[in-house]
């Protein structure tokens, strides 16, 4: 196993855990994706259905990693997680999507949606404004926006991990009472409202709308695959929880604080976002139509632009809600990335001390992180928001996202008939019935984007087995580099 570097400051407590955990959570999908899932399931009950799925896996999810961190807390995660159960080839595998896509098509994905709920303050912010072109490229005022904020978020990272365990506090905090508020607005504010009497007629009438208008019914293995479809925007909406298992070296005490961070942090989040669709369909009906006049004949499926959480807060606060709930995706947006800014190059980091990247990438600066692994992480992700291409990558590596967890859950049994001998000062809660119901559950979901959506599996697959001869080419490079030092 890796040694950490002894640069690396041990700063990170498990207040600070939780809150990366939780700030990585909560992005902009809980305020959006709610939508598309009405859409695909047809009825209250399904939603919440769909939403409890996701925080039941991601739960347990965190709370099978905690066993893997607890016996291996070093920097890079589930990067070494995998390297050790297996082979150092799914290490890197994972290292190499997580850099290409998953992370960095993250943080432009995010930032992009800073820039846009920006706009809704200031108007000349939008993906309208051109403000000079390059051939074929056409650089618009929302990608200046996006850009500078992750141009700026890296640079704060590079200032030392205190530094960016006290930004990603506040953040998480702003989020988690603004969350709060919005419940609590939803349970006490809206008694006069009839929309929950009218969904409570139709809570478990699952179906769908056919594109010429009629409507179709969902029940048996239909209904199973519109469930397992719809789970691919809830999990995405509660992703990155895994996040602090990368800085793991630098957490205080991290065999007791990194898998209680993962719990709680996991726990808190999925209680969150169970709430917030319940206050979803307190207040708007689930069902309506896209050409409705106003946000409750337009329901929860065909909410403006999907944005359900500012649908139902205008019920609440009017025309206003718009400069509201803008104001607090931009909080939770920013605070978001800048969680994923924090820990995504502790992977790549580990991976160069394992001469699987460029070596400068596993060097620590003088602030105790790794800068360099920052600033190159920030320098792509600011490309993909350039091409434009990070919303399909995103699409394509769903997939490899979900073999990659199956994978890292498999590890526990692997590794304990593998490495016996390491000490596990937390086992999995449930071992081995709750990891395998982890397992097999993400194997249906697979199943099924297989069978429903190829579009988004296969090239997803492509992108992760281009990075095996990239593997063995990077090997090559680093015996002849090896060779020539000596």
């Amino acid at each position: 196993m890796q040694e950490e570097n002894h640069l690396l400051q041990k700063r990170v407590n498990l207040f600070d855990g939780i809150s990366i955990v939780a700030g990585a959570m909560i992005g902009s999908g809980i305020f959006i994706v709610s939508a598309d899932i009405a859409r695909s399931v047809g009825s209250p009950g399904w939603l919440l259905v769909v939403w409890l799925i996701t925080g039941v896996i991601t739960v347990i999810g965190a709370i099978s990693y905690g066993e893997l961190a607890s016996m291996m807390p070093h920097v890079g995660g589930q990067y070494v997680y995998l390297k050790e159960a297996y082979h150092p080839i799914l290490g890197f595998l994972f290292g190499w999507t997580t850099f290409l896509v998953i992370q960095c098509g993250s943080i432009a994905a995010v930032a992009v949606a800073f820039a846009k709920f920006s706009g809704v303050l200031i108007p000349w912010i939008s993906e309208k404004n051109i403000l000079f072109s390059l051939g074929a490229l056409k650089i618009n005022s929302t990608m200046v926006v996006a850009i500078a904020s992750i141009m700026f978020l890296t640079w704060l990272n590079t200032r030392g991990i205190v530094t960016g365990k006290t930004v990603q506090n506040f953040f998480t905090s702003t989020k988690v009472i603004a969350l709060f508020g919005v419940i609590l607005i939803g349970f006490f504010a809206t008694k006069a409202l009839g929309s929950f009497e009218i969904n409570k007629e139709v809570f478990w009438n699952a179906r769908q709308i056919a594109p010429d208008g009629h409507i179709i019914p969902l029940s048996g293995f239909v209904l199973v695959a519109a469930v397992g479809t719809a789970l691919v925007g809830s999990l995405f909406s509660a992703d990155a929880w895994y996040n602090v298992t990368y800085i793991s070296g630098e957490v205080i005490n991290p065999k007791r604080n990194v898998p209680l961070s993962l719990l709680f942090g996991t726990l808190i989040v999925s209680v969150l976002y169970m709430f917030i669709n319940f206050v979803y369909i307190k207040i708007l009906p689930l069902s309506g139509s896209p050409d409705g006049a106003d946000v409750l004949s337009r329901g929860i499926q065909f909410a403006t632009d999907d944005r359900v959480a500012t649908s139902a807060m205008s019920v609440v606060f009017g025309e206003s809600a718009a400069v509201i709930m803008a104001v607090f995706i931009m909080i939770s947006t920013f605070g978001c990335n800048h969680g994923l800014i924090l820990a995504g190059p502790r992977v790549y980091y580990a991976m160069a001390k394992d001469g699987l990247f460029f070596r400068k990438v596993g060097e620590i600066n003088k602030h105790g992180v790794p800068g360099f692994a920052i600033t190159i992480q920030g320098v792509w992700a600011i490309l993909l928001c350039l091409s434009g291409t990070y919303s399909n990558l995103l699409d394509y590596v769903i997939f490899a996202v979900l073999i990659f967890f199956t994978l890292t859950i498999l590890a526990i049994f692997v590794l304990r008939k593998k490495r016996p001998d390491i000490p596990r000062p937390y086992k999995a809660f449930g071992y081995p019935v709750i990891p395998a119901i982890y397992i097999l559950t993400t194997i249906t979901i697979m199943v099924i984007l297989l069978i429903y959506k190829p579009a988004y599996t296969f090239p997803g697959l492509i992108i992760v087995i281009l990075g095996i001869p990239v593997y063995y080419l990077w090997r090559r490079l680093n015996r002849k580099s090896d060779k020539t030092e000596v």
